[in-house]
């Protein structure tokens, strides 16, 4: 017998999933599988195993669950999710109580109640068969982190206190009562806005975060709640409407949503027709240069999945500039795993065909790290980055806007006197800068390297905590 445990990282909404099986047995489950699924089927083929069980720790907030997806494309996997905390779903799913076991060959799978995160939220203890009251790893999902734990905030405020006394017992009376050699695997790495300061390990001992992980040095419920509320993230915008579409069951696609290409002026034609957002997904400098009026633009690393979410309607159709069209497939993966599956077309031949066919376009300026501090007297300095980022320190004289709430707050700003955006590394102002320039601002600066370079350069900070 081999046992079978493979991570399958998914960059950008930092989510990790598993594939558990025995390779002698040939069976395997899947825990939390991503929209995209693809990777679980070829995975289980690599090793050697057939996907039997799918299970789910939580209604995910975060991302679209793929558990109907995959589910759908083999032929006797079952899906399982908790039937505790009240949990309803508008799909079939096998409901699971606190203690059910499954085995996969020697792998002994324990279901346990662990809520917090949610009030249906499980964790999975890993034991070997013969051992079965002795595991050697637990999947914590959202509950227990890599110096973090899950917030306990995401169903509103009249459900945070409960629920937040509820995660500060399932740290202490659950996993602090596990030995210290088990291995933590949990469902999210570092940058998920699913916890706080979420650690750059993917996984851990229940040893090692008893002694470093400061979610877990609290010896009463207040106290941790306070500091669990205090150093949560700003919650996404879309994470309310994930955990709608994965509460009724997300829809089956089948493949990857089709999403047909059109020549320039057929391109143009839809843009004057309001037949989708237009989405320019090129590099920031790429952007800048030149690009079609109207554009937002999110840049197509894999962090486009949140950023797709804080600024994006799901209903609403796409239109995408790629910046080469064998893009496509990559870039589609990225809006399908946080529920973006219609499409209005792409440009064929990018912004070289549009240029090709005469039709005009708009810039935005590029603004170093050196020239910004020479000029920032005259200039509108605005950041963009986060407001735990902001009180860490800033640019002398910046005014903050977090970029998700730039829209709103379009008023406070001079449209008379030139703006300079920048964020952590540059990524974030180019979305506020194409934000502000369809709302009619002309002299517009984005800030490559940000506030990466600005630190590098060691040009003088405001604000920081410790001064």
């Amino acid at each position: 017998m081999s046992l079978v445990f493979k991570t399958i990282q998914t960059e950008g909404i930092a989510e990790l999933s598993y594939l558990v099986g025995d390779d002698d047995e040939g069976v395997a489950a899947v825990f939390d599988p991503r929209a995209d699924c693809d990777v679980y089927i070829e995975a289980s083929r690599e090793a050697g195993v057939a996907i039997t069980h799918i299970f789910e720790t939580h209604i995910h907030a975060d991302l679209v669950s793929g558990s109907r997806e995959l589910c759908a494309r083999l032929e006797s996997a079952k899906i399982y999710a908790s039937g505790e905390g009240g949990a309803e779903y508008g799909f079939s799913p096998e409901k699971l109580k606190d203690g059910d076991r499954f085995t996969f060959g020697e792998v002994l799978v324990t279901a346990r109640h662990t809520p917090g995160h949610t009030p249906e939220h499980m964790s999975y203890l890993l034991a070997e068969a013969d051992h079965p009251d002795e595991p050697w790893a637990v999947l914590t999902g959202d509950s227990l982190f890599v110096s973090s734990a899950g917030r306990p905030d995401l169903l509103g405020e009249k459900h945070t206190t409960k629920l937040a006394e509820q995660q500060f017992h399932t740290l202490r009376d659950f996993y602090l009562n596990l030995p210290d050699h088990v291995m933590i695997y949990p469902n999210h790495g570092a940058g998920s806005p699913c916890g706080a300061d979420i650690g750059a390990r993917l996984s851990s001992t229940i040893g090692y975060e008893r002694k470093f992980n400061k979610f877990l040095q609290f010896t009463d419920a207040k106290s941790f709640t306070d500091y669990a509320i205090k150093t949560a993230p700003p919650v996404p915008h879309y994470y309310p409407i994930m955990k709608k579409v994965n509460a009724e069951g997300p829809k089956v696609l089948g493949n990857l949503p089709r999403v047909p290409g059109l020549p320039p002026k057929v391109f143009k034609d839809a843009i004057e027709k309001n037949a989708g957002v237009l989405v320019d997904v090129r590099n920031m400098l790429a952007f800048g240069g030149g690009h079609i009026a109207g554009a937002l633009n999110i840049g197509g690393t894999p962090i486009l999945s949140i950023w797709a979410g804080w600024m994006l309607d799901p209903e609403k159709p796409i239109l995408l500039v790629l910046e080469h069209d064998d893009d496509l497939e990559r870039i589609v993966r990225l809006f399908v795993r946080t529920g973006y599956t219609k499409f209005a077309g792409y440009l064929i031949g990018g912004m070289k065909a549009w240029h090709a066919a005469g039709f005009p376009l708009q810039r935005i300026g590029q603004m170093s790290v050196h020239e910004l501090n020479e000029r920032r007297s005259s200039l509108q300095v605005i950041d963009v980055r986060s407001p735990g980022e902001w009180s860490r320190g800033h640019v002398p004289g910046a005014h903050h806007v977090y970029v998700p709430e730039l829209r709103n707050r379009i008023k406070e700003l001079n449209r008379n006197k030139p703006i300079a955006v920048y964020c952590g590394s540059g990524y974030r102002a180019s979305i506020a800068t194409s934000i502000l320039k369809q709302q009619g601002f002309n002299e517009l600066w984005n800030v490559p390297g940000s506030w990466e370079a600005w630190k590098k350069a060691k040009l003088p900070v405001e604000g920081a905590d410790n001064e």
